[in-house]
């Protein structure tokens, strides 16, 4: 039997209860330090993939590093309600590079 993994999204109130509605597990936080016990907690559960508020990211730079190359859970950085700042399009050109070494993008 194939094992069921769960999706999350971490970040201020306004950017994650829309998700809510999608079946998606929301972790509302108002801070870095509540968003990273959020990251440990679903990384240490069944969650495959964590959507991550772009404004919360750009504060966590080491648990962005610390994930980055892990299978599970993948972190994906979402423009917050701010509008994006730019820092999920970097790294996903970073991890392209890393991957199939040049820029592609």
């Amino acid at each position: 039997m194939a094992a069921t993994y769960g999706i999350a999204v971490v970040g201020d109130w306004e950017s994650v209860m829309g998700f809510r509605a999608l079946g998606l597990e929301t972790c509302p936080v108002s801070t870095a330090e509540q968003a990273r016990e959020e990251i440990r907690r679903l990384a240490k559960g069944d969650c495959a993939v964590i959507y991550l508020t772009e404004t919360l990211a750009k504060s966590m730079p080491d648990v962005l590093e610390r994930y980055k190359d892990e299978l599970r859970p993948a972190i994906i950085l979402i423009p917050g309600r701010e509008g994006s700042l730019g820092i999920g399009k970097d790294n996903i050109q970073r991890a392209i590079e890393r991957a199939v070494g040049a820029d592609i993008l």
